[in-house]
């Protein structure tokens, strides 16, 4: 792996957010950039949502190769994208940009993360049913791309509010988009949730409930609500193991976090703007250990 200097000629990548400072975004990025030689680098930019549009401005006129948006300002990049991939069409949201000659290409490779996730942790979810809790923005893009993918249907559970009218959205546009069958309801339904757990190959918690500092957080009352064959998976990495998993793990189902799936929906953006792979077993054992 060698060094490449910055010169007059380095190009650059960044992140847009509100915080930003917090993420482990450069360090991947710019160890992936030196490991293949290439002439880049990659920020983090801090911006307040009032100089959302002047910053897209700014890293347009500058010639910035593409960048990362993360929140508040995935839907705000969503409406101001020229073109739109598939899922950030259906979800609504962008979270990677790709330059090209001032024409903003907008994609979501959350969705992309968390089904390379899946398949890394060695599950096959294709053709199968799933259940999903939450409904904020890491809800929408794995609703979106496990249906491109083809998974058979998702039975969501979530509270009714701002969150569950903008996912009913991105429901109705899959349900008209693709094959699969989703269905909403709401979290006090318990009586179709344990019928819904009873009948999916997956659960996964896409909602924030169990997160740091509040990690006695659960939305199932108990282990008594999971079956063995159940895969249990929480995108949520801190803690690494939430009470969901150990409760999980206490009923015998196989389980895993979000750790990857911030891994590789990283790994999918760099590849659309250097079109070059992500080393990602380097980065993983890097910045992404699961005993760290």
């Amino acid at each position: 792996m060698r060094e490449v200097p910055i010169t007059g000629y380095t190009g650059f990548t960044c992140l847009l957010g509100h915080p930003a400072r917090h993420s482990i975004s450069p360090a991947m990025h710019n160890e992936a950039f030196r490991y293949h030689g290439l002439d880049y680098v990659y920020l983090a930019f801090d911006v307040e949502e009032q100089d959302f549009e002047a910053a897209v401005d700014g890293l347009t006129a500058m010639g910035a190769r593409g960048w990362n948006c993360t929140m508040p300002f995935k839907r705000p990049m969503y409406e101001r994208a020229d073109r739109l991939s598939e899922e950030a069409r259906l979800t609504g949201s962008v979270n990677t940009v790709v330059q090209e000659n001032g024409e903003l290409t907008g994609y979501n490779t959350d969705g992309r993360g968390y089904m390379r996730a899946v398949k890394d942790a060695g599950y096959d979810v294709i053709g199968k049913p799933i259940t999903l809790f939450g409904a904020g923005g890491a809800a929408s893009s794995i609703i979106a791309q496990a249906a491109l993918d083809g998974v058979s249907s998702i039975d969501l559970f979530a509270r009714k509010g701002a969150s569950w009218d903008a996912v009913s959205q991105v429901v109705d546009r899959v349900n008209a988009g693709t094959s699969c069958r989703i269905c909403m309801y709401e979290l006090q339904d318990t009586e179709q949730m344990k019928k819904s757990l009873d009948e999916s190959y997956m659960l996964v918690n896409a909602s924030s409930v169990g997160m740091s500092p509040r990690e006695e957080g659960c939305l199932l009352p108990d282990a008594s609500w999971l079956h063995p064959e159940l895969v249990v998976s929480d995108v949520i990495y801190n803690p690494r193991k939430t009470r969901l998993l150990k409760m999980a793990e206490e009923a015998g189902c196989r389980t895993f976090n979000g750790l990857y799936m911030l891994l590789y929906q990283g790994a999918y953006a760099f590849s659309l703007w250097t079109g070059k792979e992500m080393p990602v077993e380097l980065i993983k054992e890097k910045y992404f250990r699961q005993d760290a």
